[in-house]
């Protein structure tokens, strides 16, 4: 029972994580460039919860961004397919930081790759809008990772403490 309850907390933090930190768009030089937290973050979850987790917040994050009208399907859809891509980066190549770098920029072109397929436009230009938010998930996805790590780490040791008293 007890694994349950910590299993749906930490999903829903980290599903609000997720949520507020892609509200948040550092703006670009030109427009269809910005860049959002969550990708970088998303590429951290998933290394450091596991992709059942990841994908599992991801879902309930996207479900509140629809629900809040923050996304709209296109949203979703790129965001589904950036997270598959990410699990599926992580769950074959490892956790080491080579992967976890190139994870967060491959995912992002797929997404993109995808979209293109969806609405039916040239896929180069949505590629080099995501260019400048891929050098930037690159950059940060590794920091992120270590930090969310050492939260997940000092978790266990809060917990113990806990129990023992």
């Amino acid at each position: 029972m007890q694994k349950k309850v910590v299993w749906i907390t930490e999903v829903s933090l980290l599903a609000a994580f997720i949520t507020i930190t892609g509200m948040f768009k550092l703006p670009g030089l030109m427009p269809g460039t910005e860049f959002q937290l969550s990708a970088p973050l998303a590429v951290g979850i998933c290394a450091v919860f596991g992709f059942s987790k990841y994908m599992a917040a991801g879902m309930v994050s996207s479900t509140a961004g629809l629900i809040l009208g923050t996304q709209s399907l296109f949203n979703v859809f790129v965001a589904m397919v950036f997270r598959v891509t990410v699990g599926l980066i992580v769950a074959l190549g490892g956790r080491s930081w080579p992967i976890l770098v190139l994870a967060g920029p491959a995912a992002s072109a797929v997404a993109r790759l995808a979209l293109s397929g969806m609405i039916g436009k040239a896929a180069i230009p949505l590629m080099l809008a995501a260019v400048p938010g891929m050098l930037y998930t690159a950059l940060l996805a590794w920091p992120l990772t270590a930090l969310l790590s050492r939260v997940r780490d000092q978790k266990g040791k809060v917990r113990r403490y806990a129990v023992q008293r």
